[in-house]
């Protein structure tokens, strides 16, 4: 029963940084985007104090260590598979455009109203 209270009260933390940057409208834009900051920073805090929270952590700590243990293509590879789509694209769109055609051209015909 605590941990959702504390689920609870860690979303109206992050919630009440989001209102604040609203009821803030008149002051100066930094101090509206700390409101914001300082929820999200108190929510979290508090987020992480029960065991969802923890294991929310964990994963998102795993996922940036995946992500770092990616091999991303080298430019070269992203620019080759880039033109690759591209160059495929525009072959399936004229041949989709020449099979609308003649599919028009025959219901045209089947409803006499082609040559």
């Amino acid at each position: 029963m605590v941990d959702k209270i504390k689920l609870v009260l860690s979303v109206l933390l992050v919630a009440a940084g989001v209102a604040g940057f609203y009821l803030l409208a008149d002051k100066a834009l930094v101090l509206r985007i700390l409101a914001v900051i300082a929820g999200v920073v108190a929510g979290a805090v508090l987020f992480r104090t029960i065991p969802v929270g923890q294991q929310a952590f964990s994963f998102f700590g795993d996922a940036v260590a995946e992500a770092k243990r990616v091999v991303w293509p080298t430019r070269k590879e992203t620019i080759q598979t880039t033109m690759i789509v591209f160059v495929l694209v525009v072959v399936i769109a004229a041949f989709l455009a020449v099979v609308d055609a003649g599919f028009s051209q025959m219901i045209q015909f089947i409803l006499g109203r082609g040559a």
